[in-house]
């Protein structure tokens, strides 16, 4: 039985647009996408669940897809930024791998991205194989950033830190959006662990190029 996205207010109920902020909106929108899945969700059903009417959320959002991109992009933000924080002291080269790794393991437990995934995982589809979206050009620039300071103190081999994060988001994403399917038969922390040696050993200035 599909689940309903209600409104906390009283029945009809709006509140004044000025009292709500974009903040308050997205968290709606997010409830709304856990309720009932991303292509079933309406600004409707959000207005309805943040007590507004439609024109306040048509002045600050054009459509369902510009508050969903908005709302994937912050949480995002929120998880690279978790990720960094529980990253080791030590060489570019563990800081970065430690990085990945968490922010991998907390993608997994990431209810909205979980949601996505097993709803409407089609929807991912262009990202993959016609152009990168904003959430992945952000965790490409983490690469970048990492690399350039591996090649700096020397933890990191030699190469075109572009080409290098290019490909190890390639590799990473797998990580995340496969993981359903790869973790029928093997645990998801296993393939991490190992995902943690393919990095590192990638990396290491010992590697061959």
């Amino acid at each position: 039985m599909e689940a309903k996205c209600h409104s906390p207010s009283a029945p009809g109920a709006r509140r004044p647009a000025n009292r709500v902020d974009d903040a308050e909106l997205l968290r709606a929108a997010r409830e709304c996408v856990l309720a009932n899945g991303l292509r079933r969700t309406t600004l409707t059903d959000v207005a309805r669940r943040a007590g507004v009417s439609r024109m306040t959320l048509y002045r600050r959002f054009p459509d369902v897809d510009s508050m969903v991109t908005r709302l994937v992009t912050a949480e995002f933000g929120e998880i690279l930024q978790l990720a960094r924080a529980a990253e080791p002291a030590g060489d570019a080269r563990h800081r970065l791998v430690a990085g990945v790794v968490r922010g991998i393991r907390l993608l997994h437990e990431a209810p909205l991205l979980q949601r996505v995934l097993e709803t409407d995982g089609e929807l991912l589809l262009p990202y993959l194989v016609e152009r990168l979206g904003s959430t992945q050009l952000a965790a490409e620039a983490m690469l970048h950033e990492h690399l350039a300071a591996g090649h700096a103190d020397g933890s990191v081999r030699s190469g075109d830190p572009a080409v290098q994060a290019r490909s190890l988001l390639l590799l990473v994403q797998s990580f995340v959006i496969s993981a359903g399917p790869a973790t029928g038969d093997i645990p998801a922390e296993a393939l991490t662990d190992e995902l943690t040696h393919l990095l590192d050993g990638a990396l290491h200035p010992g590697s061959s190029t």
